[in-house]
């Protein structure tokens, strides 16, 4: 059922009734008719548009007949657009590569010119005018489930407003097809219109969980909902944090859950979100709303593609992502990485501070950050014939190899310290953690010390080769990379498309831990919730990240802040992390550093009117209606 949305988008009534949509690109300020359709089964075909426009970027495949014309069709895919806007601008991600406009944004030197912010905005006003489209035509249907079918896309049409209102503030509000240059509304009236909206249709969506898989329904409108009233306070001036409690408390009790199925036996349930398989293996169940992606069916230079490709250059083996090949450009800064506990005990300074010189001995096993067939994480000689490293180990067993030649390896067969040539694997004696791990040649012995116990296996990070510290932002080895997202399923199998050019991995709009940490954040707020239930609901994100109860924490560890490190922990790269800061006060100011935030080596403040985007200078010429937002010429 993945699929069924973006293949009916492509095959049935986009390309039948839709020929005007090869039209780019589409003003974002007329939000004119498309076209009609004379039944229901058109009518899905149509909806599959609205949907698949999120995903997509055209009409053929990843590039050829964009939907949006001026900007590379990859750039200008959704969801690609939301981690340039939301993520690059932050602490969670550089990008070394150099299109123009782009460093501008984890600069945060950004013009009203920026292609980027350009594309975002007439990809999100597109969405508003297929929506208007539909809805329009829709509603001369007489058939029962076409009063489904518009729902689903008012919801759309308020998800496009929810992210117009979040990115850019003041933009036209539009719900109807018109030739007439729109007005301008205020972020509060588009906000009272989302919410609007939201509230009507919430009875009208089918039933939680029964709807085709990559379509909403009315679970979805509760949880974009709570979203909404988490953010009312900056957007509107008015807090609305009782209502964030009452729709997320909907979600929660609702049938989605948190997946819990460590389907590849790693020890935790939570990289099966970001799997190819995360339509099947049990990460549906905690998708709400989702970005449905196809390395066959629905290819685009965006998306998972995007976030998987785009991750992976330097040492990194581009086969164990299930592609072909990276594109050595974004990853991620001190900052992430130090919300993790292996963060705060990094293995790399603790390797710099070793008297030795890189050897060819090494560690080789499913520990290690390579696994059984490597390349091995090589040790230090810190005198004779005696090899020292500190290593980040995750898995159940290790070996020590040289110059990755089985050959020539030592293993433990009596597990008493002792090494015997070809031995047996050693097992890992404290489970998962940072340890110090000593090789001596001379005596045939080693030590296996932990320095910290277990991790918080959300933080997947690429450490061989890359510096935790940027010093310059192009050369893809300054900062962290990151394993998050990949093209592999449950059981190591690449995706469908064997080239290795597309994912197939979806993308999660909208997940249920993202509920989870909203009613945690609007009850710390003063939202009326149950302390008790949000630090109930926060410790099963922990102890599916730590694959164990141990790392519980109290109502007494609960506070903003520690919520906040907490959202970033679990949901970095997934679009959320500009929303967050700026909502904390934290991403303009001066009060949360990253480095080159405002484009300065240690990060330094910088005007608060750049907590919103500017509207296109493009748009501002073709509607005169348009003021520009304040601090932008």
């Amino acid at each position: 059922m993945k699929k069924i949305i973006l293949l009916l988008a492509v095959c049935i009534g986009v390309l039948s009734c839709h020929d005007d949509l090869n039209q780019s690109p589409i003003d974002p300020d007329s939000f004119t008719e498309e076209n009609v359709f004379v039944n229901a089964d058109e009518a899905k075909g149509a909806l599959a548009k609205l949907y698949a426009s999120l995903a997509l970027t055209g009409q053929n495949g990843p590039a050829g007949q964009p939907d949006i014309a001026d900007i590379d069709e990859g750039f200008s895919q959704f969801t690609r657009m939301l981690f340039n806007l939301n993520e690059l601008t932050t602490d969670h991600a550089v990008v070394g590569w150099g299109d123009p406009g782009l460093p501008d944004l984890h600069g945060m030197y950004w013009s009203s010119s920026n292609d980027f912010t350009e594309a975002m905005y007439n990809r999100l006003a597109q969405e508003v005018s297929f929506c208007n489209s539909f809805i329009f035509n829709a509603s001369n249907l007489t058939d029962a489930v076409a009063e489904t079918y518009i729902a689903e896309a008012r919801f759309l049409r308020a998800f496009a407003y929810y992210n117009l209102i979040d990115l850019f503030g003041n933009v036209p509000l539009s719900t109807s097809i018109s030739t007439d240059l729109p007005q301008q509304s205020s972020r509060a009236e588009l906000f009272n219109f989302v919410e609007g909206e939201l509230l009507e249709i919430k009875d009208q969506l089918l039933p939680s969980g029964s709807n085709e898989y990559g379509r909403v329904d009315q679970v979805a409108a509760w949880a974009l909902l709570s979203k909404l009233y988490l953010n009312a306070e900056v957007w509107t001036g008015t807090p609305r944090y009782t209502d964030c409690v009452t729709y997320s408390s909907e979600v929660m009790n609702s049938t989605y859950m948190i997946n819990t199925n460590d389907a590849n036996g790693n020890g935790t349930a939570y990289d099966e979100l970001f799997l190819a398989d995360n339509d099947t293996n049990g990460a549906q169940n905690e998708f709400i709303f989702t970005a449905n992606f196809d390395g066959l069916s629905s290819q685009t230079y965006g998306g998972t593609t995007f976030l998987v490709h785009a991750a992976i250059g330097g040492t990194m083996p581009a086969g164990d992502f299930g592609v072909n090949g990276g594109w050595g450009g974004i990853r991620t800064t001190k900052n992430l990485v130090n919300k993790f506990p292996e963060g705060m005990v990094d293995p790399d300074a603790l390797n710099a501070s070793l008297s030795g010189t890189l050897s060819d001995w090494g560690l080789v096993g499913d520990a290690t950050t390579n696994g059984w067939n490597g390349p091995d994480m090589e040790m230090y000689e810190t005198s004779s014939n005696v090899f020292e490293l500190y290593a980040t180990l995750s898995g159940n067993q290790i070996k020590f190899r040289f110059n990755e030649d089985w050959g020539q390896n030592y293993g433990d067969n009596e597990a008493d310290g002792t090494l015997e040539a070809g031995g047996g694997n050693i097992d890992l004696p404290s489970g998962n953690g940072v340890y110090h791990v000593v090789l001596n040649i001379n005596s045939l012995t080693y030590s296996l010390s932990i320095v910290l116990p277990e991790s918080d296996k959300r933080g997947m990070f690429y450490t061989d080769g890359q510096s935790l510290e940027i010093e310059n932002i192009p050369p893809f080895n300054n900062g962290y990379a990151i394993t998050k997202f990949k093209n592999i399923d449950s059981n190591g199998n690449q995706g469908v498309d064997t080239s290795g050019n597309f994912v197939d991995t979806d993308l999660a709009l909208i997940r249920l831990a993202e509920i989870y940490l909203n009613y945690a954040e609007a009850t710390l707020r003063g939202g009326g919730g149950d302390l008790n239930l949000a630090t109930t609901k926060i410790n099963e994100l922990i102890a599916r990240a730590y694959g164990s109860n141990n790392n519980s924490i109290s109502s007494s560890d609960m506070s903003l802040d520690f919520i906040l490190d907490e959202r970033s922990r679990e949901l970095y790269w997934e679009g959320q992390r500009r929303t967050d800061l700026v909502r904390y006060g934290y991403f303009t100011s001066g009060n949360y550093l990253w480095p080159f935030k405002s484009n300065q080596p240690a990060g330094i403040g910088t005007d608060e009117y750049r907590n919103l985007f500017p509207i296109p200078q493009s748009s501002i010429l073709v509607n005169p209606n348009l003021q520009q937002n304040e601090g932008y010429n």
